[in-house]
Order: structure tokens, then sequence, then C-alpha cells
């Protein structure tokens, strides 16, 4: 059984505001808008996406990967 941590608190590196949200399960998530300085944040080089740049947890493909489950990187990108 594939599980994972679905949520993951994102922190804005620019303001240092924090918020609590779902993370897409079929899509890697480039782009988040902060909600609280409006900083539009991206993946920093080599991460796949917002949430293994920025999050307390890594996007669920990458926690998949990291347990052996599946193969290849986030969101299937190899």
């Amino acid at each position: 059984m594939n599980e994972f941590i679905e949520r993951s608190e994102l922190t804005c590196p620019e303001c240092g505001y924090t918020e609590t949200l779902t993370m897409p399960t079929d899509l890697c998530q480039w782009f988040y808008e902060c909600v609280g300085c409006h900083a539009l944040l991206t993946p920093l080089p080599g991460d796949c996406c917002v949430f293994c740049s920025y999050g307390s947890m890594p996007c669920p493909s990458i926690q998949l990967q990291n347990t052996g489950q599946t193969k290849g990187g986030c969101c299937g990108v190899n």
C-alpha cells in the first residue's frame, strides 16, 4: 500500500509566514503565492516543487520514492 503524509507546512522564506496545505498527488506544484507577503515561491535548484523546497514534508512522490515504493522523480518525472 502506498502511504504518505498528505499535509505539509509551507514556510515562506521571505516573511516566515507558515500555512498548512494539502499537497497535490497528481502534479507538481511549481508556484505558490505566499498569503503573508504575496511573494511568488518557486522550487530551489534541484527540487521538484515548492513543498520539497519550503515544506515540512516533501511531496508525496518523493516520500514514496524515499521508501522504495516508487522509482523516478517527483510526480513521475525522471
